[in-house]
């Protein structure tokens, strides 16, 4: 199939990705490489409430526009209605030349739709495919999703120079970080985060198994570990420290910009499949994804050295089922299986105590 090429001058892009924190962590990727193509172009990124932490910071971004929430206690039909025509008014007003919809729902299909945009990119899902005048097929049933959104890229003949997607953390964050494991006095020899929630209930391993997974890594690598939650989850997070014989450490409230600091400084993160989960290979930890209902191939952690445990010999694996009755992939993937994983992870470098990550400059 022919490929369209840009004969426009462009001199700004809007970049269109909706919902999850994970789903905006991976498609960080296209920006540093659109920005090397376009390097005299503005570029706004668009996402839901919570994935603006993701972009924010990211200095390739010149604006990070915000979508409205889509219900709120404090707002009435009438008034989310009108501000919805607000908000659709004032981006058709940007002018953007070129947008990408990396998402491809109705919401975001009709988002590229009406700005107008010369050039709308965009995948040729049912429906939807006709917001875009440059269509992209999809391969979401075959490749990583990072590569699912830097298609959208090379559908324009756009050199890919950088596939990794990338959390950006600021000063701050890091300043905080490193206060709370002074005043907790945590050294530097093996620190390892466990997150055990997740947006899915069919995704969550056990609370027991990290629990016992927790004491499994302090007593092989004499381990500090630290329980990691987010909004929500603190109650779940404080269940895995009761059950350790070891003594967790209870991470301590905050920002996602915070957590990617924290997640920064572990040697080793393991969490079910979850935006920390993918925070933490962006930001350069060697990462383990705990997976069943859905596909590490196709949403494992990104990037060389990361891993995943998942049930082998299962017929059900990535089924995508939100909930289940029997939840056999979760219910039977043992501790022994993760720390097989774990054992292969750790064996390909040495923790030597120093600060092992160094952040990728835009």
């Amino acid at each position: 199939m022919k490929r369209k090429m840009i004969q426009d001058p462009v001199q700004k892009i809007l970049i269109v990705k909706l919902r999850a924190i994970g789903d905006v962590v991976l498609s960080t990727a296209v920006i540093p490489n659109l920005k090397k193509a376009f390097q005299s172009a503005v570029i706004h990124f668009a996402v839901e409430p919570a994935g603006e932490e993701v972009i924010k910071g990211n200095e390739d971004i010149d604006r990070v526009i915000v979508l409205p929430s889509k219900k709120t206690e404090k707002s009435s039909r009438v008034s989310r209605m009108f501000e919805s025509i607000r908000f659709v008014k004032n981006l058709r007003k940007e002018k953007y030349d070129l947008v990408f919809d990396l998402f491809g729902n109705p919401r975001s299909a009709f988002l590229t739709w009406v700005t107008g945009a010369k050039y709308r990119v965009g995948f040729n899902f049912r429906g939807r495919k006709y917001a875009y005048n440059i269509r992209v097929r999809p391969r979401g049933d075959r490749v990583h999703e990072v590569d699912f959104n830097l298609d959208a890229l090379r559908e324009l003949n756009i050199p890919i120079i950088d596939r990794l997607p990338y959390f950006p953390i600021p000063e701050k964050a890091e300043e905080k970080i490193n206060r709370w494991m002074d005043g907790r006095r945590i050294r530097r020899q093996f620190l390892a985060g466990i997150h055990p929630w997740g947006s899915w209930e069919a995704k969550r391993w056990g609370l027991n198994h990290f629990a016992e997974l927790a004491d499994r890594l302090s007593e092989t690598y004499s381990a500090n570990v630290v329980v990691l939650w987010g909004p929500g989850e603190q109650q779940h997070a404080k269940k895995v420290c009761s059950l350790a014989r070891t003594a967790p450490i209870l991470a301590p409230e905050m920002s996602l910009k915070e957590l990617g600091a924290l997640l920064a400084r572990c040697d080793l993160v393991i969490a079910n499949d979850s935006g920390p989960m993918h925070i933490s290979a962006a930001v350069g930890t060697k990462t383990i994804g705990i997976y069943g209902p859905t596909s590490w191939k196709f949403q494992g952690p990104f990037g060389a050295g990361n891993a995943v445990a998942y049930k082998q010999g299962l017929t059900c694996l990535g089924c995508n089922r939100l909930t289940c009755d029997e939840m056999v992939c979760m219910k039977t993937l043992t501790v022994d299986d993760v720390m097989q994983v774990v054992q292969k992870v750790v064996s390909i470098k040495t923790f030597s105590g120093s600060k092992q990550h160094e952040f990728r400059q835009a």
